[in-house]
């Protein structure tokens, strides 16, 4: 998906939570520091792909703009990452995104959430995230892994193996798969 289709998901999903009138939710919408961050985030992708030139004028305003983020709420979001459209980020402060990372569509991060990199050799990487994870507050996940659908991380728990689709995972004191029902919707629970 392009990178302006992907922002109005990002952009979309916060809409959504908010409550009110069109126009209070929309100012509300863009006073959000996680969208915030995601402009910043999707305006540094895009930029990526433009000629040189353009990336020459625009690349300072991109640094500003992701200076700015990463002062004033705590958030850096790599452009390097890979982030599918949908990204909610809810709660500012303390949320670091390592270049590499790849997460799927509609994500929720908290928080005091790391998603980084870690190990050495062969399992020297940064995590990949698949399609609707909700990541508590203070969950850390880091290292070459893979963590898939439907998943929802619990506060604080640090994140080292892999998880399978549908998963529930607590501290314990890393980890525990408690379920696997997901964070899938009720109805798509019952098949």
């Amino acid at each position: 998906m392009e990178v302006k289709g992907a922002l109005r998901a990002d952009i979309m999903r916060t809409y959504e939570y908010l409550q009110g009138g069109r126009l209070r939710r929309i100012v509300n919408c863009l006073r959000s520091p996680g969208v915030q961050a995601v402009i910043a985030f999707r305006f540094g992708q895009w930029l990526d792909s433009q000629s040189s030139l353009l990336k020459l004028l625009l690349q300072p305003i991109y640094f500003i703009l992701h200076g700015l983020v990463q002062i004033l709420w705590g958030i850096d979001l790599s452009r390097f990452a890979t982030i599918g459209p949908g990204l909610y980020i809810g709660h500012f402060g303390g949320i670091t995104i390592a270049p590499g990372v790849v997460i799927g569509r509609n994500c929720n991060v908290s928080q005091h959430n790391t998603i980084g990199v870690s190990g050495q050799g062969e399992k020297a990487g940064v995590p990949t995230i698949g399609d609707n994870v909700y990541i508590a507050p203070g969950a850390q996940l880091f290292g070459k892994i893979s963590i898939g659908n439907n998943v929802k991380i619990g506060a604080n728990a640090v994140i080292y193996k892999d998880i399978p689709d549908n998963a529930i995972v607590v501290l314990d004191p890393g980890f525990k798969i408690v379920s696997y029902k997901g964070n899938r919707s009720l109805e798509e629970n019952k098949t």
